[in-house]
């Protein structure tokens, strides 16, 4: 009796999955779409951001507004709205990405959530028309296009005063080494593999002088 060699079955395609590590929906899992440049913010990382934030903010979520710009998973604007934030805004032009925050929030039940297909630049000068402001803003852009030195000078003038930007990089950010830069201070930031990431806030004369032209 000749062996038979048996067909390998194939593995089963299981989709990715992430947590919401705080506030409500603490523990809550949330399915990520496979799409090209997606980078959800691993679980370590968002804990150690939203220590921060919650440090630099006195704990004081309810009365914030932020905009998750490059909102991919939703990762991270689900984690500010879990912990109770007034508003969180999503942007994201991946069809399937964006289909799948809208199912998020569905399950979630996440009326404080908005969620827009939108270029990040359209939707950052139609928000400076509008004269919008944030607490704070979400930057996780997808790596080696240049978007932070595109986005930051726009984003600058949609922060409230004592507003924080987080932001996402291939390379650190270092204050004085790039002219796009000025006007921004380091206050937090740490490193994940190859992720490096941090908390930016405008120094006290930039953001008088963006106060002063809003």
């Amino acid at each position: 009796m000749k062996n038979q060699r048996q067909a390998t079955p194939a593995p089963k395609r299981t989709s990715h999955q992430i947590r919401i590590i705080g506030g409500q929906w603490k523990r809550s899992l949330i399915s990520v779409v496979d799409a090209e440049g997606l980078r959800p913010t691993p679980d370590r990382v968002r804990e150690t951001v939203f220590n921060w934030l919650g440090h630099l903010f006195d704990r004081d979520w309810e009365h914030r507004n932020c905009l998750d710009l490059f909102a991919g998973s939703g990762a991270l604007g689900w984690e500010a709205a879990s912990r109770g934030v007034a508003q969180v805004i999503m942007t994201e032009t991946n069809p399937a990405a964006f289909r799948q925050l809208q199912q998020v929030q569905e399950k979630l039940g996440a009326q404080q959530c908005r969620i827009l297909r939108s270029d990040a630049m359209s939707f950052l000068n139609q928000a400076c028309s509008r004269s919008e402001r944030f607490d704070l803003i979400f930057l996780d852009p997808p790596f080696h296009h240049g978007w932070l030195e595109k986005v930051l000078p726009v984003c600058a003038t949609l922060l409230t005063p004592a507003g924080l930007i987080y932001a996402e990089s291939e390379t650190p950010l270092e204050t004085g080494a790039v002219a796009w830069l000025d006007g921004w201070e380091v206050i937090r930031a740490d490193k994940a593999g190859s992720v490096f990431f941090h908390i930016l806030q405008r120094n006290t004369t930039a953001a008088a002088m963006s106060e002063n032209q809003a």
